[in-house]
């Protein structure tokens, strides 16, 4: 066998075995609970439990503009930029309430309560706490972007419309994976919905 070909296979074995690891490594991670009420073809209605948010709000309107910066704040409380030095775990989805401005969100991981947590140092962070909406979801592959992120609001919003379930027309993006997970990502917009039953 020509030691291109080995070289080839060898680097693609290392490539699937790092990818998965990574999958496994986010299977592992908390994610805010929600149960599904119900399932259409293209979107699926969920309601969300209550849980607790560091939020970081940024004047920027655009996914592109915002969610690395975003990302560095909350990411910078967590890995141990508070009054403490404390280490808290990563969450799963990172929430972007997409408007005039953009809110990134991170959830708190459920065995803190908002005593617990240690102050951040960065004065922009503040916690809330998100009651248990219901929301229509529609999930998406791949990388987003504002492009791709406009596309589904869109196509979400139509769907919603066609159904004749009314939503609060504040849509969010949510995102499952960190940068370095290049297979099965996972995203999703979201918009809470008005008087479903």
């Amino acid at each position: 066998m020509k030691p291109f070909v080995i070289t080839t296979i060898v680097l693609l074995s290392l490539f699937l075995i790092s990818q998965s690891f990574i999958l496994f490594s986010v299977s592992k991670i908390e994610q805010h609970k929600y149960s599904v009420i119900k399932e259409y073809d293209d979107f699926e209605i969920r309601k969300y439990e209550s849980a607790l948010f560091s939020s970081v709000v940024m004047k920027d309107t655009s996914y592109d503009q915002t969610s690395s910066s975003g990302f560095r704040v909350l990411a910078g409380y967590i890995f141990g930029g508070n009054e403490t030095g404390e280490k808290i775990a990563m969450t799963s989805p990172v929430s972007m309430e997409l408007g005039d401005s953009t809110k990134m969100s991170f959830m708190v991981p459920s065995n803190y309560t908002e005593k617990d947590l240690p102050k951040p140092k960065n004065g922009r962070i503040f916690f809330e706490r998100k009651g248990g909406a219901i929301m229509a979801a529609f999930r998406f592959g791949g990388w987003a972007n504002d492009q791709r992120i406009a596309k589904y609001k869109k196509q979400l919003s139509e769907a919603l419309e066609k159904q004749g379930i009314q939503h609060t027309g504040k849509f969010s993006y949510l995102g499952y994976n960190p940068p370095y997970a290049l297979i099965a990502r996972r995203n999703e917009v979201v918009v809470e919905l008005i008087g479903f039953q």
